[in-house]
């Protein structure tokens, strides 16, 4: 299935001083925390921490790591472990477009480095770089579980599949003039 790209610029860290879920978030999350065995809610830590980066534009600001750790009735350290250890979740604002590329062996096989190349060329960044005016963060990423069609680039929650750095020069140039 295939989802709709996030449109929209993330807001900067002062835009999220103080964080509350909408209120159409804020009603998922009862039916969210019901997905896990009574005394186990802490186990929606992952869906809520998604729910709220994509509330904020494609990044978890620290404000919303302290909300859904409130929410859970845990430390908010242990909402920074999580949040850290999974490369899901952006710490800091990112681009309308965040481009990732997957650079483990069977993307990197099939030329997931000639994509990454291509891409630092087009938009004149590098990996954990945004460009000037916003528009696209790139990354390379650990596997993207699409191994079979390498090599796979993740935008935002869109996978793009076999790739060659015709079709992906291409397609960013598609979404630079959106």
């Amino acid at each position: 299935m295939k989802n709709e790209l996030v449109k929209g610029k993330s807001k900067s860290v002062e835009d999220f001083s103080s964080f509350t879920f909408s209120p159409e978030n804020e009603a998922k999350i009862p039916e969210i925390l019901k997905r896990y065995p009574e005394g186990r809610q802490a186990s929606a830590i992952l869906p809520l921490f998604y729910l709220a980066q994509h509330q904020c534009g494609g990044w978890l600001p620290p404000s919303a790591i302290e909300k859904v750790t409130e929410i859970l009735g845990m430390p908010v350290i242990r909402g920074y472990e999580v949040a850290t250890f999974y490369t899901l979740f952006n710490l800091k604002p990112m681009g309308t477009y965040h481009v990732q590329v997957c650079g483990t062996t069977p993307c990197m096989l099939r030329g997931s480095e000639t994509l990454l190349s291509a891409c630092k060329r087009h938009l004149s960044i590098e990996c954990g770089e945004t460009t000037k005016n916003g528009r696209f963060t790139l990354n390379e990423v650990e596997c993207l579980s699409a191994c079979v069609n390498a090599p796979v680039v993740q935008i935002n929650d869109t996978y793009y599949e076999d790739l060659t750095e015709e079709s992906l020069i291409k397609l960013l140039e598609e979404l630079a003039a959106c």
